[in-house]
C-alpha cells in the first residue's frame, strides 16, 4: 500500500470503526451533508475517528489520531433533511495534520496503515474462529438479505485479523479498548487479546 499522504474529510464519532466493519449513520448537519455529497460524487471515502473531547454535533471535536476510512455502501432519505447511510470500514490511517473549514468540517492529511496480512488462526485461538462462524450462521439465518446484515461480506472466518475485528465490534468493550485494538498492527496480538476477554467473560 502506498505511504503517500492523502486528504480526507474527518467525521469524529463516539464509536470506533474497524476495517470491514459496518457503520450505519444518520446525517443531518449541513457540513456532513456536504461531506457525503462530495464523497458520493467522487466515489471517495471519509475518515472516522473516535472523539477524545467534545461531541458529535456542534463545535468540531478533538479526536484520536488513528482512524479508519469509511466507504458509503448505501444510502436512503426517508425523512426530509435526514440521510441514512450504511458505511463499511476499509483501511486504517494516521492523521498527520488537520484543519477546520468555516462550516466546521474537519479535513486531515493522513498516512495509510498497512492492511492486516492474511494470517491463519493458531490452534490456541481456534475457539475464536469457531465462535465467529456460529455468529455468521446466526446472522445469516436471521437476515437473508446481505445488505441488511450487521456484518459485511466477504466473510473471512479463517483470518485472524478479520475475526478479531468482528469480535471486537460485538463484545461489550469500552471505546478506549476498541480504539487500542483497532490501532494494533499485529492481527495475532489483537486476536489474542480478544481471546483473553472471551475467556474472562466465560464466553469460550
Amino acid at each position: 500500500m502506498s505511504a503517500s499522504p492523502l486528504q480526507l474529510p474527518i467525521f469524529p464519532l463516539g464509536t470506533v470503526l474497524f476495517p470491514g466493519g459496518v457503520l450505519p449513520l444518520r446525517i443531518f448537519e449541513a457540513r456532513y451533508m456536504d461531506m457525503v455529497r462530495e464523497c458520493m460524487n467522487r466515489s471517495h471515502p471519509f475518515g472516522v475517528c473516535l472523539i477524545t473531547q467534545g461531541r458529535e454535533v456542534g463545535t468540531p471535536a478533538d479526536h484520536e489520531s488513528t482512524g479508519c476510512m469509511a466507504r458509503i455502501a448505501d444510502w436512503d432519505m426517508t425523512e426530509p433533511g435526514v440521510l441514512q447511510l450504511r458505511t463499511v470500514g476499509t483501511s486504517r490511517f494516521t492523521v498527520i495534520e488537520r484543519s477546520v473549514e468555516a462550516n466546521g468540517l474537519i479535513r486531515a492529511t493522513v498516512e495509510l496503515i498497512e492492511d492486516d496480512p492474511e494470517v491463519p488462526v493458531p490452534g490456541e485461538l481456534a475457539a475464536c474462529s469457531i465462535l465467529i462462524r456460529r455468529v455468521i450462521d446466526d446472522i445469516c439465518s436471521r437476515e437473508p438479505e446481505p445488505a441488511r446484515r450487521i456484518l459485511a461480506e466477504p466473510y473471512a472466518p479463517d483470518a485472524a485479523g478479520w475475526i478479531a475485528n468482528r469480535l471486537a465490534e460485538l463484545l461489550p468493550l469500552s471505546m478506549p479498548s476498541r480504539q487500542m485494538l483497532m490501532a494494533l498492527t499485529d492481527p495475532l496480538r489483537r486476536l489474542a487479546l480478544i481471546h483473553e476477554v472471551l475467556q474472562r467473560e466465560q464466553v469460550i
